[in-house]
């Protein structure tokens, strides 16, 4: 998992993973408000775990695209690579992406589940 995480690229995969922390900790407030006093829940706070959810993702798709513009580059200058390293070359850059996708994905589970139990609490959105 760890490979994972240094083979998409530390760079964007931590600024994910800190976008993926912010969204659990306003999911967590959400939730605590939603399951435990209903009176001081703020229906604004669930919008902030669709945001950064929303972050992941496209800090994701950047992420890719920073290094496809980088592998091309370097694929120009040696005039040609094999089809083996060429599929390699993308299959790390989908590492970005996909981890993205999760956390998006995550995040509009956890929005949908809280948004749905706060309406019929009656304090959501």
């Amino acid at each position: 998992m760890f490979n994972l995480f240094f083979e998409g690229g530390w760079e964007f995969m931590s600024l994910i993973t800190l976008f993926a922390i912010a969204m659990l900790f306003f999911a967590g407030k959400g939730a605590s408000d939603i399951y435990g006093d209903a009176t001081s829940y703020q229906s604004g706070k669930l919008y902030y775990i669709r945001f950064f959810g929303m972050l992941a993702l496209v800090a994701g798709i950047f992420g890719q695209l920073i290094g496809l513009y980088d592998a091309m580059q370097a694929i120009a200058r040696m005039g040609g690579v094999s089809q083996e390293m060429l599929a390699a070359g993308f299959r790390v850059s989908f590492i970005t992406t996909l981890y993205g996708f999760v956390i998006f994905l995550i995040a509009h589970l956890i929005w949908f589940f809280l948004d749905m139990k706060g309406k019929k609490a009656g304090v959501a959105s």
